[in-house]
């Protein structure tokens, strides 16, 4: 897979992460380095973790949908992707009160953002992609995001969650498509 498709995948997939990142970041009452580090590490762990789950259960599956894995690829990114494209028109108001401070409350949280993932790793299984350097991009992408988000929403507040939303979604579709694309006119 090329670097400039691993690093758009990891930059859409970090999306979530940091997006939680800014409402996490509006909790924070001043800067605060050791926590920003830790909810960024935390984040960047799941989401580099995940796609390696993925694969390796996806590995158990390649023989029986590998004439179908380019069609299982774009119905899984176009439905992450879409499903972030309709959460960010959506405007729903969500509570700005995570408990930062609870390595189990950013626990989930990292696991919530990066079911996606786990998706993703699982699509690189039937793709016959190695997963080592995707899991170590979206991992090291999901660090500096989540370490951003954290810093605009200690900045900001919370005006930007849904275009982020928004542009991780697009770009996920996107991947799904481009994916879909070079597999019929292959």
């Amino acid at each position: 897979m090329e670097i400039l498709t691993l690093i758009l995948l990891a930059s859409a997939l970090a999306m979530d992460s940091f997006a939680v990142s800014i409402t996490a970041g509006i909790s924070l009452k001043r800067f605060k380095a050791s926590t920003m580090l830790r909810i960024s590490l935390i984040f960047a762990f799941f989401q580099g973790i995940m796609p390696v789950i993925g694969w390796s259960l996806g590995l158990n599956f390649v023989e029986v949908i590998s004439n179908y894995d380019h069609w299982v690829v774009f119905i899984l990114l176009g439905f992450i992707g879409g499903k972030m494209i309709y959460e960010a028109l959506q405007h729903h108001e969500e509570a700005h009160c995570i408990n930062i401070y609870s390595n189990r409350t950013i626990c989930l949280l990292g696991i919530a953002t990066s079911i996606d993932a786990l998706a993703v790793g699982f699509s690189f299984s039937l793709l016959d992609v190695e997963i080592i350097l995707p899991a170590i991009i979206i991992g090291c992408t999901t660090f500096l995001f989540s370490f951003g988000g954290l810093t605009i929403g200690l900045k900001l507040g919370s005006i930007f969650r849904s275009k982020i939303e928004l542009i991780g979604g697009i770009i996920l579709v996107g991947i799904g498509f481009k994916v879909l694309i070079e597999h019929i006119f292959a």
